[in-house]
């Protein structure tokens, strides 16, 4: 298993050059770009391929020893347009990514399944993969419909990213992962929570700032990471108001090598 990056929802806060930076200080190697907004208006940082800014960003990188492992955030609904894409795709291959990131957010499975096999279409013309995230308050809620939908597309560059609270606030469980082909998980996000889930209501909260790090809640992430494929790119993912960004950071990656360290005979 890779060692872990870090994805941008963690230090959200931080423009690319600057979550560079305090990535590469804190020990990542590789980090996630949030180039799209979830909704629109919603806090994101778009870069156009070929454009002053993405090419600053990739001295930047460069200087630092990280890479973009993945690009975000696409939702895809009843009115996607996947051409509308391109320009992000373009924007990815020339940072160097590995993936983009999309959710679930169409009710008809059909409509959702035909572009999400297109948007991999295109993504493949750029070199990347396109990973379908699903989150327990989205039509796509849980690893099954997921994997649902990546194997109708049938998109060799088609996959499940895994976020390990999604998945255990979604019903699933380790069993789950290990029973699957592993061609069809690429890449997964880690973090730690109550084994309790809270009030429905509060769903949405805790996943966007309520995290925990790798071993201060009692999910089972090493039985997890254990069940995941061990080419399996691996960010970790701990959104908190609880620690300004540079430190939350510092945190992340501090703790999560201790966790990982302490933990070797599970991989």
């Amino acid at each position: 298993m890779n060692g872990p990056g870090v994805a941008h929802l963690t230090a959200l806060d931080l423009a690319p050059v600057k979550l560079v930076r305090e990535a590469g200080r804190a020990g990542f190697s590789a980090v996630g770009l949030r180039l799209h907004p979830v909704l629109p208006g919603a806090l994101a940082y778009p870069l156009a391929a070929g454009s002053q800014g993405l090419r600053e960003l990739r001295t930047v990188l460069t200087g630092e020893g990280v890479r973009v492992a993945d690009i975000e955030f696409v939702s895809l609904t009843a009115q996607t347009r996947v051409d509308d894409y391109e320009a992000l795709l373009a924007a990815g291959a020339e940072l160097g990514a590995v993936s983009l990131t999309v959710s679930g957010d169409d009710e008809d499975v059909a409509r959702l399944t035909g572009n999400f096999a297109a948007l991999c279409e295109l993504a493949r013309c750029h070199g990347l993969r396109v990973d379908l995230e699903f989150m327990r308050w989205r039509p796509v809620a849980n690893l099954q419909q997921a994997v649902a939908v990546v194997t109708a597309a049938g998109q060799g560059n088609g996959a499940v990213l895994v976020d390990a609270l999604h998945l255990f606030r979604s019903g699933g469980h380790v069993a789950d992962i290990a029973q699957l082909d592993p061609r069809l998980l690429r890449a997964a996000q880690l973090c730690d929570a109550p084994l309790q889930a809270p009030a429905d209501e509060l769903i949405i909260q805790e996943a966007r700032e309520g995290r925990l790090l790798p071993g201060e809640g009692h999910l089972p992430l090493a039985q997890l990471l254990a069940a995941l494929p061990a080419d399996l790119c691996l960010s970790v993912e701990v959104p908190s108001a609880r620690l300004p960004a540079e430190q939350r950071l510092q945190a992340a990656a501090r703790v999560t090598r201790a966790w990982l360290n302490g933990r070797r005979a599970y991989f």
